[in-house]
Parts: C-alpha cells; sequence; structure tokens
C-alpha cells in the first residue's frame, strides 16, 4: 500500500476498520440486530416441532402451556394507578337479573275474524270500501245478488204460505209445514243471514233482489279483498277485521336467558313512538321452538290497548327481572375476564401479589356478575384493567419460558430500572 502524504498517521494506523470510535459504533448496532435475530432464530427451532430434536419439542410444549396459565404478578402501587387498576371485595347478597330484548306489536289471534261468505254472488254495493275503516258488530259490509238467495227466498215464501193455508188441518200436516218453515229459515242461518232480515223477506212477502252481509264482530279492517261489481265464490275471503282492544308483544329471548322466563311474570314494555310511557303486561306465552340461527326464542306478551295507542308494527323493549339469588357472592363485571375457555379473577393477596384464579360464573346482571366456585366472600379483586393485570402475569410467564431455551438466557423484566446505558464516544 502507497502512502499518502496527505493522510495522518492515525487514520492509516485505524484502517481498515476506521478509528475505534467508529468501530465501537459498528459492534453495537450489530449487537442490537444480533440479538433479537438471534432469539427468533431460536424460538423458530424451538418451536417447529421436529422429530430430529425431542428435547426441543418437550420444551416447545412446556413454553406453550406457560403461557396459557397466568402467573402471580407484583405490581407496585404507581404501576396500578397508571394503568388504572381498581379493586374491589367480594359480597354475598341478593342478585336479581334483568334481561331486555327488542319485540315487535301485533294482532291478537284470537281476536282477528275473516270474513269469507258461504254462497257464490257478485257484489252490487260496498258499504266498507277501505282498508282501515273502523266497523261495529251487525254493520253492514257488502250488498250480494245470488241466484241462490233468490231461490232460498221463495221457497222461504212458499213454506210461509203452507203453514198458513194448513192452520186448521191436522196436527201432523201443520206440523210437517212447521218443519218445512224451519228449515227454510236454518239455510238463511247456516249462510250467515241475520234472523232480522229473514223476518223482514217474510213480513213483506216480496223477493228481495240483493241481500246484505254484515259484520259478525267490531273492529278495523285490515285486509281487504273485494271490489264493487267483483264476482265472489263460496270460501273467498273479502274482509279480515281485527280487534285492537288487546294486542301482542312478540319478542326474542336468547338461549341463556330463557331459564329466568316464566309464563305469567310481569314485562314492562317501552315504545320508541311512546317515549316515556310504560305499559305493563303478562307472559302469556312461550313458544315451544328455538331459532337455530340466532339461538333465541319467541315469547308473547299481552298488553291492553287502551285509546288505541299501541298500534301493530311498532318496536318495543321488553324489561323483565329473573329469579333473585338470594345469597350470591357477587364481584363487578369488570372483574371477570372470560377467555372463551375459562373465566379468570386476579386476587390481591395478603403479600400483595394479584394472584389469578379460576373460577365459575353463574347469573349477573350490567354491573355485577354471580361467582358459583372459586372464590370466597370478603377477598379482594381486580375490578377495573384485568385484562391489563393479564397481560403482565402472561408477560412474566412468556419471558420465563423463553429463558430456558438453548441458546437464551432471559428472565421477567425487573421493576427495578436498568441503569442508562453510557454515552457513546
Amino acid at each position: 500500500m502507497t502512502h499518502d502524504p496527505e493522510m495522518p498517521a492515525t487514520e492509516m494506523t485505524d484502517t481498515p476498520f476506521g478509528p475505534p470510535s467508529d468501530r465501537r459504533r459498528l459492534l453495537r448496532r450489530a449487537l442490537y440486530i444480533g440479538v433479537p435475530l438471534a432469539a427468533i432464530v431460536a424460538v423458530y427451532f424451538a418451536t417447529r416441532g421436529s422429530e430430529e430434536s425431542a428435547d426441543m419439542t418437550a420444551h416447545n410444549h412446556a413454553a406453550v402451556a406457560g403461557n396459557d396459565s397466568s402467573q402471580p404478578v407484583m405490581l407496585s402501587d404507581d404501576d396500578a394507578r397508571r394503568i388504572g387498576v381498581t379493586y374491589a371485595i367480594a359480597t354475598a347478597g341478593s342478585l336479581s337479573r334483568e334481561i331486555r330484548t327488542v319485540g315487535e306489536v301485533t294482532f291478537d289471534e284470537t281476536r282477528v275474524t275473516v270474513i269469507a261468505p258461504k254462497i257464490d254472488g257478485w257484489v252490487e254495493r260496498l258499504y266498507v270500501d277501505f282498508t282501515g275503516q273502523a266497523v261495529r258488530a251487525g254493520a253492514p259490509l257488502l250488498a250480494i245478488y245470488s241466484p241462490m238467495l233468490v231461490t232460498a227466498q221463495e221457497e222461504l215464501l212458499l213454506a210461509k204460505g203452507l203453514e198458513r193455508d194448513v192452520a186448521g188441518a191436522s196436527s201432523d200436516a201443520r206440523a210437517s209445514a212447521s218443519e218445512l218453515l224451519a228449515s227454510a229459515r236454518r239455510r238463511f242461518a247456516y249462510w250467515d243471514i241475520p234472523a232480522a232480515d229473514v223476518a223482514r223477506i217474510e213480513a213483506s212477502g216480496e223477493v228481495q233482489r240483493t241481500l246484505t252481509l254484515r259484520a259478525p264482530v267490531s273492529g278495523f279492517v285490515v285486509e281487504k279483498n273485494v271490489f264493487q261489481g267483483q264476482k265472489i265464490m263460496a270460501g273467498d275471503a273479502l274482509y279480515k277485521i281485527a280487534d285492537l282492544s288487546r294486542v301482542w308483544v312478540e319478542g326474542e329471548v336468547f338461549e341463556q336467558d330463557l331459564a329466568s322466563v316464566r309464563l305469567g311474570q310481569v314485562v314492562t314494555a317501552e315504545l320508541q313512538a311512546l317515549p316515556g310511557q310504560d305499559f305493563t303486561g303478562r307472559i302469556t306465552y312461550i313458544y315451544p321452538t328455538l331459532n337455530p340461527q340466532t339461538r333465541t326464542a319467541r315469547v308473547r306478551v299481552e298488553l291492553p290497548n287502551r285509546g288505541l295507542r299501541l298500534k301493530p308494527g311498532m318496536y318495543a323493549t321488553f324489561r323483565l327481572t329473573g329469579a333473585a339469588r338470594p345469597s350470591a357472592i357477587t364481584v363487578p363485571r369488570s372483574a371477570v375476564l372470560e377467555t372463551g375457555e375459562r373465566s379468570l379473577v386476579f386476587v390481591r393477596r395478603a403479600d400483595g401479589m394479584l394472584e389469578p384464579r379460576e373460577v365459575v360464573i353463574g347469573l349477573g346482571n350490567d354491573t355485577r356478575v354471580e361467582i358459583v366456585r372459586g372464590l370466597a366472600e370478603g377477598e379482594t379483586v381486580v375490578a377495573s384493567a384485568t385484562f391489563l393485570v393479564d397481560a403482565e402475569s402472561n408477560l412474566g410467564t412468556i419471558m420465563g419460558g423463553m429463558g430456558d431455551m438453548p441458546g437464551m438466557d432471559m428472565t421477567a423484566p425487573s421493576k427495578t430500572p436498568s441503569p442508562p446505558a453510557p454515552p457513546e464516544e
């Protein structure tokens, strides 16, 4: 190598890697990159489950098991305040659960009547000609021309005349005439023609071209399938009339809440259309099947409908209170960490350690949950930031497990802060 007269002597003696300060920087950067890379490589070979290294496989299973089970953790008061940890005491007392669900107002099916004439004919006139119209029992619905009715009227008048003619005959003749007249009258009754209309025909002695069909019940027309001039056949559903003085509210209750639902239970309903007003009714029916998609069962509540304020189709919110547990051990709902396979609480021991403990939970409401097994009355549990405490606990388990791997020397992070790194030269 030729000597450059302009190059300082110190630079020549430090080549080919530069001055000592540059070498230290390069070495420090290599350590920063190399150590994590070595850890990743070690974890890969320790967890890949290779059949060539049984010891590495066994260690991998131990590490996974350790990560699945949380370990006790110590938090200083400052750390607890920093992550928002608070504590609560497990107490024993009465626990009642309020169940809420969404329902819809529907017709009371036992108060719905379908008007389907039993005769053929043509509609000469409609008296009830639009959906939603209110009707009273006995009010005219439509006037119908029917050859069947015309023939029946003629036979009725003949039987009436025969009864008059045999008034002075033998008792057998009078009985036969009376039976014939009664038979003619029954035919009209079978066709739902009111007896008053039949009496008017007999009194007038004349056949009427049309007869009037009347409403058998009071209510509102919720369905209309007839128009003036239309030909109708026996059995056609012309009207559907609903009595809205009482309605049903049907809602879906989740499968896990069915144990708290029973017949006759008092339910309070709130409707979006009537804010600030509560309606009280009772559960009259619990449907026997479960919806496999939503995992819910339908329940029915009957409500009186004073003033017709409840309209079918309105949405309602149910509120019902389940049976209370008289002496249940409960904790705040936020104290329980549910992983899907188990439920955990962190119990504060006398030495200040937070010990994870698996519990069995029971009923609960919006704020508290019952602990069936795993916790005693009076014990102190973490009431908030439970997830963060669990993460801290699992972190210690994971770090401790990795420290046992070949080539790894790692321990759980200490609560004592590490001294600052020396400044770069």
